[in-house]
């Protein structure tokens, strides 16, 4: 490819919604455009890192037996209303309406039509295992689009759907994916860690595991273990109780704290540390209201406790309902007295208490004492307040226990870009996806799904792999190989030989690009940065006068000088090192 012929519409200045590292240079490398918020066109070396990445997924989805198929991206809402997830995805979900009334959706993910297909198509245990996938557009209507391609309205996606006579089977296939992943990532030169994971609006009763890009722009925490295998998304992580040393129980009594609302606070006016304290948040569901104990110095994860309570809604309650239950104000609240049931709003509305596994360790606690401006001392679990369910509710912190072996903990931020979970029987159940057994006996086929975000796997790319100059691309998914760049293109002799190693390059495979423009050779360095060309070959008066090249590889920084007869040779023999050591 000639740079004159390709559009590639370089920016010098960084536009002024890009927030992050890839959204700004993949804007100003000519990568992407807008086309409206949370949707963007992909030009033509977007394309072509895009396809790269695809056709590595490809590679490995067929090596594992997939099979790939093409899913509508209109579903209608009558599949999504028989898995129950039609009224209760939420307003992610582009809705539409077709010109007779019906209702329909763009697809952001596809369980239900693929599970519709295959309880058509399949009848037989001998007809399984089935693994079917495709890489297609998904939809989701972002409350607020970020990032560029990190979080959009449409992106491109894996995804591949697995299913089993049995969870032994499912065991499988997991595994499969769960490994394709590990090559998938590895492949695209890009350093990453599997963590157990939240299932989230998938749903599903078995294990997930996130895949995470380690960046620091990453919009994700987890926390790791250097000591063993653990790692997990810290909406997931396991915290580890911290029990401190019995204390005999004094007398409960309330002290009077005048405005005195927030741990720091109450931390500073009693003169106790926040691991004695005892945070009370009411939560209002769908199924109540739920009071969630933590001890002062933790925070709560609402992911866990969502789970743990079963329900769809959980929202912090409004000051109202906070103080209809407690009877004062915001800031107050705590376990001692509380009452089972209150009525809001002509409602009488059930109070459920879930007690973090460390507070009921706590001797002698503080909490609010449900009366504004006071708060108690010396509570204790089983004298003063009992809850309905003791449970790991807290969000794990770096340095506590890893809980596998012990050792500390360590955090890092990440860029999710693909994710495996064990469905189970959650929509086969619910659409009616069965199979006769080897008895003729019929049972629900056992899911799995696992998506890989292709768009965001190459945004996250960039996220770890650039420098002040511009992005540098893994070799294995750069647009390009190699940018050939004569300093003038006037000069007749430096022409024919960037054309002749231009040529060269391409006959023995490599893919190149003949920096023919008229423009200062400044400008054709910067872009050729910008880009992220893995190598640039520069041909210019000096290094021709002696018939070499300067070969300038973009990873390490360095400049050779090389012989033109041979250069193309060398540059081909690097390009595959460079692909063989990622596969």
């Amino acid at each position: 490819m000639k740079a004159s012929q390709l559009l590639s519409p370089t920016l010098r200045e960084t536009p002024a919604e890009a927030e992050v590292i890839s959204h700004q240079l993949l804007l100003r490398a000519g990568f992407i455009r807008k086309s409206a918020a949370g949707v963007y066109t992909y030009l033509p070396l977007a394309q072509r890192v895009l396809k790269k990445i695809s056709d590595i997924v490809r590679q490995e989805m067929d090596r594992e037996d997939g099979q790939e198929i093409t899913l509508p991206i209109i579903q209608p809402a009558e599949l999504w209303q028989e898995s129950g997830r039609w009224n209760v995805y939420g307003d992610e979900l582009f809705r539409l309406k077709d010109r007779h009334g019906r209702d329909f959706a763009l697809g952001p993910t596809h369980e239900e039509i693929i599970t519709d297909i295959v309880r058509g198509e399949v009848h037989s245990y001998k007809q399984l295992p089935l693994l079917l996938y495709q890489i297609a557009n998904k939809y989701r209507d972002e409350r607020r689009p970020r990032f560029g391609l990190m979080r959009g309205r449409e992106f491109i996606m894996k995804d591949l759907y697995s299913f089993d006579r049995d969870e032994e089977g499912l065991a499988v296939s997991y595994k499969k994916m769960y490994d394709a992943y590990s090559r998938i990532f590895t492949r695209c030169g890009l350093k990453f860690r599997p963590v157990e994971a939240d299932a989230g609006a998938i749903g599903g009763t078995g294990g997930t595991h996130e895949f995470m890009v380690i960046a620091d722009s990453g919009e994700a925490d987890i926390v790791y273990c250097d000591a063993c295998d653990y790692a997990a998304n810290v909406e997931k992580a396991e915290a580890k109780a911290s029990i401190g040393a019995k204390e005999t129980a004094l007398e409960l009594e309330d002290v009077s704290t005048p405005a005195v609302k927030t741990i720091d606070e109450l931390a500073s006016f009693l003169g106790v540390s926040p691991e004695k304290m005892i945070k009370t948040l009411v939560y209002r569901t769908e199924k109540g209201l739920v009071a969630a104990l933590v001890r002062g110095d933790r925070q709560l994860n609402e992911i866990k406790l969502q789970n743990l309570v079963d329900t769809v809604q959980l929202h912090l309650a409004d000051d109202e309902t906070v103080r209809l239950l407690t009877g004062a104000a915001v800031g107050f609240a705590g376990p001692v007295y509380l009452p089972k049931s209150v009525c809001v709003q002509g409602e009488e509305i059930t109070v459920k208490i879930i007690a973090d596994e460390e507070v009921i360790h706590i001797s002698n606690a503080v909490t609010g004492a449900n009366k504004t401006d006071f708060h108690f001392r010396n509570v204790n679990h089983g004298r003063d307040f009992t809850p309905d369910q003791v449970a790991d509710i807290r969000l794990a912190e770096p340095g506590e226990p890893c809980p596998r072996c012990d050792a500390a903990l360590k955090s890092a931020r990440g860029i999710e870009v693909g994710q495996v979970f064990k469905l189970g029987t959650k929509y086969s159940k619910a659409l009616g996806a069965n199979f006769l057994d080897e008895n003729g006996k019929s049972r629900e086929m056992v899911m799995g799904c696992y998506g890989i975000g292709v768009s965001r796997t190459m945004a996250a790319a960039v996220e770890q792999n650039y420098d002040e100059n511009g992005i540098i691309w893994p070799v294995s998914i750069a647009p390009y190989h190699v940018v050939v760049v004569p300093v003038s293109s006037k000069d007749e002799e430096q022409v024919k030989a960037a054309e002749k190693i231009y040529q060269e390059l391409k006959d023995l495979g490599v893919e190149a690009v003949l920096d023919d423009r008229n423009e200062r050779p400044g400008v054709k360095f910067k872009d050729a940065d910008l880009i992220g060309y893995p190598v640039r070959i520069t041909i210019g008066p000096k290094t021709l006068a002696e018939n070499k090249v300067e070969v300038f590889v973009r990873q390490q920084g360095q400049t050779t000088l090389e012989a033109i007869d041979s250069v193309a040779q060398g540059v081909a023999g690097l390009i595959n090192q460079e692909v063989a050591c990622l596969s």
